[in-house]
């Protein structure tokens, strides 16, 4: 993914918007998305609780959970503007109206770690 990207910005400059959309078929999405962070991107594709898939590639699963990539770009200092707290309620909501229908994601299944703050509260307490 980061050298992907490196030769994406090496040849189109970095001013490039790009969007990078993942799917988490072997586990590595997040990772992915830390990469291309890294490489420079700054506008990812995500999914609520990694719903999704694609009928194209066979045995890919769905996205990359949103509430699992927002938590690690909080937890990194980066802002994103999602209330945490509440796009994880939304899954319940998900949950009742897809009956049956697999739903991803570590923070929704154990929670964030004792003390987090996300970067959103912590800058906007700081102000």
């Amino acid at each position: 993914m980061k050298s992907l990207l490196k030769t994406l910005f090496d040849a189109l400059g970095k001013d490039v918007k790009v969007t990078v959309h993942l799917h988490d078929t072997r586990g590595l999405g997040i990772a992915n998305a830390n990469a291309a962070l890294e490489a420079g991107a700054r506008r990812f594709d995500a999914s609520l609780a990694g719903l999704g898939g694609c009928p194209y590639a066979p045995g890919a699963t769905g996205n990359i959970v949103m509430d699992d990539l927002v938590f690690m770009l909080e937890s990194m200092g980066l802002k994103t503007g999602v209330d945490l707290d509440k796009l994880v309620a939304v899954r319940e909501i998900v949950a009742r109206n897809l009956p049956g229908e697999a739903l991803y994601g570590g923070l929704a299944k154990s929670g964030p770690p004792k003390g987090y703050v996300p970067a959103s509260r912590f800058a906007a307490a700081a102000e």
